[in-house]
């Protein structure tokens, strides 16, 4: 008998309040110790714009919910943000589609395994020649576990 994916998320959260209370908090695993990202980016055109790509290579046996998620749904999308101090004029991730499993409980949702891609569109600000600085949130599990949600900091050429 398989636990539901609420169930799973849920006992996940509880571990996460009931560590962060004592100094067993810093041995409870989080999500990036089973991704590996490894950002490539093109150089910006003359316009500035720049296209990135964020490699996310997922350890066996575990996903990632893919983005978007169903409205309601008690897991952690990967999300990527701008975090860098020049705002870009504009700012657009493409997520993959990602491998859809039915769920009775929780509904359909869909996930990353092995290895996804994210593109990224960025118009960089005039004159903005520094690193691009982003941050990728993400959750991983597995069928019968999750690790606590991380945020990756991620700098990009």
């Amino acid at each position: 008998m398989s636990l539901s994916r609420t169930t799973l998320v849920l006992a996940a959260a509880f571990a996460a309040l009931t560590l962060a209370a004592g100094p067993v908090a810093a041995q409870a695993a989080k999500s990036d110790s089973v991704v590996k990202i490894a950002p490539t980016a093109e150089k910006p055109d003359a316009d500035g714009k720049q296209v990135v790509t964020l490699k996310l290579t997922i350890e066996d046996g575990w996903h990632l919910y893919a983005n978007p998620i169903p409205k309601d749904f008690p897991g952690v999308p990967v999300e990527v943000k701008f975090a860098g101090k020049t705002k870009p004029a504009t700012f657009k991730v493409e997520y993959p589609e990602g491998k859809e499993i039915k769920d009775a409980t929780t509904g359909n949702y869909k996930v990353y395994e092995g290895a996804a891609e994210l593109k990224l569109t960025v118009q960089r600000a005039k004159d903005d020649t520094g690193p691009l600085e982003l941050t990728v949130k993400l959750q991983a599990c597995t069928d019968k576990k999750c690790l606590l949600p991380a945020t990756v900091k991620v700098s990009v050429p």
